[in-house]
């Protein structure tokens, strides 16, 4: 939970900024004394404020056109549907008539699914950080009639947003200028921070540069508990998988055990269900201990990916359970019947932050007769008689399974047969409860993240039903969200898209598609990585630097133009963009693409090499590591080639490019010439120059390093 300090804007905007949670409520469908615009929108988020007093309208053209129309300055107002404090200001504030009459008078209010339009959240994100120096959600805005921003906060109690409100009212009656003037400033602001300059490419990145940066990254990490420092505690899968790929590569026993510790305690922590899987979004202790409740889809399908790579390096019986485990919730409570996947479950229920996750004693008590049993769970998950958090138990693991099995006088195996027993009860007794509200659209880019965990599930445990969900999924985006052209839509709710795609959707479904391909071998899915990404080139590009830009030339333009370059809890649009555009190139022998790729990280290299925080940019560290230490083109061509390749995967490669073909495969230059006839051969190449090629997969494995 960010605090946000006093602040002052002008001599006559001085007022308290608060923080940013998230959770959420869904709308009823009773008669309501109010409707607004939103009751047209698809939106569970927007929906939610569908019968508020206050006369909300959509971000759309004819919003502004509206604005400009009537003079009134905005009021944009940015959450999402599993947000709590957004929905404690609509309770506050959105649901009083009073504050509702003021909003209505005298401004435009317009309310924005940040998940739906990352690029409008943004631009006034990038606003509220300039005011504040912090930022989160709710976010609440002031602009000008055509969008310019004048000043950003977050969470306001209702007596402070009155008096904020009549302090916008006073300036636009009575000093209109200083919004003019404080609108050209901050919009000027807002659009520095995109700019980038093309600089030349350096003959090599150095790599004692890179050791340093990872040097800096392992100092950063809790030494406890893994991951970053202090609270609150994000997962950020990207950093660790970084890290395990460079321990891999290097031998950094630093890196190793940073990631290790991080996967341990986050899969032990109350962050994870461990009734019915799943990792809420972040937690708020420096433990893991107490989470904040939300379930998002793009954190736990990069979370399924890590921990399943993980598991091909250390063959833990840990990481498959919450692999495992997590993909049951995914397929029990965030599946759609058509094949894609829900964004995300709200905090709370009952209006109670985590209500349905927690345990009183005497309630697990009452699901779990058996005293043994009882004594085991209470032990296990570290419960206590007065709660271990508020005054009810966050179960969480606080101890190794030999030392609990040692103070239980039980067998591992026994213990591992009793917590699965407790867990069949109370997730039986959970599905009771009033269950935290469903935010049930279906977004491009977040279901291709979980695209490529279910892909990363496939290598590891070689369980089918894991490739099938990752092939019925891509083929629902395909068919329902992709046109002939490849253009993308964002969005999808009961049969509709609404919203034309952003750069996140197009490298996240790329990427998806590489990884489905490495598991399939079918070149179906490298052509439409191919059409996405030249699709992107001429849509998203910025010509003068190389760079992308998130919103798409053919949308209308906003204030300002966003490239995301900082890795955060999903990777940076623009590193995902220029690790696509290596791993094809690589592929397919595509020169321009690598060059586009080296020049973007040419572009970010100083601000990597001599940043503080090296974990806002671990993709892009990734791809440094690719110019350090270049991936292995491994090619398997025979009949035999998909067994082989289960084989090869149950292995973690670290870095490497998986190519392969039953046949002669020409559009593949790499495989080209390799079939033999009644073999199935291994190659293992270095800069398109392959070893002799071998039969069996771990002769090829000795090849690498």
């Amino acid at each position: 939970m960010h605090h946000i300090r006093l602040l002052l804007l002008t001599s006559s905007l001085f007022f308290l900024l608060s923080s940013c949670k998230n959770s959420g409520h869904l709308v009823s469908q009773d008669d309501h004394k109010y409707t607004n615009a939103l009751i047209n929108e698809s939106s569970p988020y927007l929906l939610q404020h569908a019968h508020n007093p206050v006369d909300w309208h959509p971000w759309n053209e004819e919003t502004l056109e509206k604005a400009k129309r009537e003079d009134k300055l905005l009021i944009i107002s940015i959450g999402y549907a599993a947000c709590h404090w957004c929905h404690v200001m609509e309770h506050e504030s959105f649901e009083d008539e009073e504050v509702a009459q003021l909003m209505n008078d005298h401004f435009l209010p317009v309310k924005v699914d940040r998940e739906e339009r990352p690029d409008v959240d943004d631009i006034y994100m990038t606003a509220c950080n300039l005011v504040s120096g912090r930022g989160g959600w709710p976010l609440n805005a002031f602009a000008m009639p055509d969008g310019r921003p004048v000043w950003a906060g977050t969470y306001f109690p209702k007596d402070n947003w009155i008096d904020l409100l009549k302090q916008f009212i006073n300036l636009k009656k009575n000093n209109p200028t200083k919004l003019e003037d404080s609108a050209d400033r901050l919009t000027s602001g807002v659009k520095s921070v995109g700019l980038m300059e093309l600089v030349s490419i350096p003959e090599i990145f150095p790599s004692e540069n890179l050791a340093e940066a990872m040097s800096k990254m392992n100092f950063q990490i809790d030494s406890k508990k893994g991951g970053r420092q202090g609270a609150p505690k994000f997962p950020m899968p990207n950093n660790y998988e970084l890290l395990l790929k460079y321990s891999h590569l290097t031998g950094d026993a630093s890196s190793f055990e940073s990631t290790l510790l991080t996967l341990d305690n986050m899969a032990n922590g109350g962050i994870y269900d461990h009734v019915g899987g799943g990792f809420a979004r972040y937690s708020v202790d420096a433990d893991w201990k107490a989470p904040h409740f939300e379930k998002m889809l793009y954190d736990n399908g990069q979370l399924v990916g890590l921990y399943s790579m993980a598991y091909r390096k250390t063959q833990n019986d840990l990481y498959k359970r919450v692999v495992e485990q997590t993909l049951e919730f995914i397929e029990r409570e965030m599946t759609s019947s058509e094949g894609g996947f829900f964004s995300s479950l709200d905090a709370d229920s009952e209006g109670e932050e985590g209500k349905f996750y927690v345990w009183t004693e005497e309630e697990l008590s009452a699901e779990i007769k058996d005293p043994d049993l009882l004594a085991v769970a209470k032990k296990y998950y570290s419960t206590e008689p007065n709660g271990n958090w508020e005054h009810t138990n966050i179960l969480h693991v606080t101890e190794s399974l030999e030392d609990i099995a040692n103070k239980l006088e039980i067998g591992v195996d026994r213990l591992n047969n009793n917590v699965k027993a407790i867990n069949s009860k109370l997730l039986k007794a959970r599905e009771q409860r009033v269950r935290p509200g469903l935010d049930d659209k279906i977004l491009t880019g977040w279901n291709a993240l979980m695209i490529s965990g279910y892909t990363e599930a496939y290598k590891a445990f070689q369980d089918e039903k894991y490739l099938q969900k990752a092939i019925e999924s891509t083929q629902f985006l395909l068919k329902n969200q992709m046109d002939e052209d490849f253009r993308l839509n964002r969005n999808f709710k009961e049969g509709r898209s609404s919203i034309n795609a952003f750069l996140d959707d197009y490298v996240a479904l790329t990427k998806a598609l590489l990884d489905l391909y490495e598991v399939t071998f079918d070149y179906n899915w490298i052509e439409t990585a191919i059409g996405l990404t030249d699709y992107s080139l001429s849509h998203f590009q910025n010509r003068e630097n190389g760079m992308f830009y998130r919103k798409s030339d053919i949308d209308p333009p906003l204030v300002a133009k966003s490239i995301e370059t900082s890795d955060n809890v999903i990777p940076a649009t623009n590193s995902m963009m220029a690790r696509n555009l290596f791993r094809l190139g690589e592929m397919m022998y595509n020169e321009n693409y690598l060059k586009i790729s080296k020049q973007m990280f040419a572009n970010m290299y100083t601000d990597i090499d001599t940043g503080q925080q090296p974990g806002f940019y671990s993709n892009w560290i990734q791809q440094w590591l690719d110019y350090v230490d270049p991936p292995y083109e491994i090619v398997i061509v025979g009949k035999e080639t998909k067994t082989k390749a289960k084989e090869l995967f149950q292995n973690y490669l670290g870095n490497a490019i998986v190519i392969g073909s039953d046949h002669d495969e020409n559009r593949i230059p790499l495989i080209q010439h390799k079939y033999v006839e009644g073999k199935t051969m291994i190659y293992v190449c270095e800069n398109k120059v392959c070893q002799l090629p071998v039969e069996d997969v771990n002769e090829a494995l000795k090849m690498m390093k």
